[in-house]
């Protein structure tokens, strides 16, 4: 089975990537952010003619969600309760197969001194809380999106430069460390302690080419999951301007292979 996460950054503008990167990975499981279309304009029909199920959270803003899968899903369910930013469409769950999928955008917050920092790390609290609560460790949880935060310094490009900035401060990373302490697991780090595994880079001043990028997009799973993780890869190609049709998102996709079809 595999499963692929990515930040489309628009999924109008990315729509023909996204079909060749269906048709060249052909994942059970795909979960979406930031795709900035209502419920209503999705582009249902050719992910439909290629044999995906659609589940769309999305409000036509800068946020939206959307889990793909090949299985029909089941217990849909859009942002969670007590979601302080329900408005913003950046979570949608599903039951895929025997997997409870949740695909999450996290609120950026800017800057440390942004009202929308606070923002942030409440949202992070609210979130945690709400899948703390209503799910179960032992159970096979999927939770995968863009958290826009860096884990710790192996996931940035030169932590000196960063340091006090967005996406890398101890508040952000505390609430991380909440739902790895709770029990879920990183899957990339799993198979690799290696530094500059980046899944984002800055559109402006050649940071991709440059190597200037942070890891803000995970894979987390619980144990049962994790078990059957045999590979995580991020896609680096994806985020070439000439891999494909049309300027690409500013971030990469991540790929997570497990063993089994876990079919319900």
């Amino acid at each position: 089975m595999r499963v692929i996460t990515w930040n489309v950054n628009s999924l109008r503008s990315r729509l023909p990537r996204l079909l060749a990167l269906l048709d060249r990975e052909k994942p059970e499981i795909v979960c979406l952010q930031e795709t900035k279309v209502s419920n209503g304009d999705f582009p249902t029909l050719p992910l439909v003619e290629i044999g995906y199920h659609v589940v769309a959270n999305g409000s036509g803003g800068s946020a939206g969600v959307a889990i793909l899968s090949r299985r029909p899903p089941e217990v849909i369910q859009l942002g969670f309760p007590g979601d302080p930013l329900h408005e913003e469409a950046r979570v949608v769950v599903a039951t895929v197969g025997r997997i409870r999928t949740v695909c999450v955008y996290v609120v950026n917050g800017r800057s440390l001194n942004d009202p929308t920092y606070q923002t942030k790390l409440e949202w992070l609290d609210a979130f945690t809380r709400w899948l703390t609560q209503s799910h179960d460790r032992g159970e096979a949880l999927l939770l995968a999106g863009d958290f826009n935060v860096a884990p710790d310094d192996r996931d940035v490009h030169d932590p000196d430069a960063w340091e006090d900035s967005i996406h890398v401060s101890e508040p952000e990373r505390a609430r991380i460390r909440a739902l790895l302490d709770w029990g879920l697991i990183d899957l990339l780090r799993l198979h690799s302690d290696q530094p500059g595994l980046h899944t984002w880079w800055d559109y402006r001043s050649g940071a991709f080419h440059q190597g200037r990028g942070l890891r803000i997009d995970l894979i987390l799973a619980t144990q049962t999951l994790a078990d059957s993780c045999v590979d995580v890869r991020i896609d680096r190609n994806e985020r070439r301007p000439t891999a494909g049709e049309g300027k690409p998102s500013d971030h990469a996709p991540v790929i997570a292979d497990f063993e089994g079809t876990w079919d319900p």
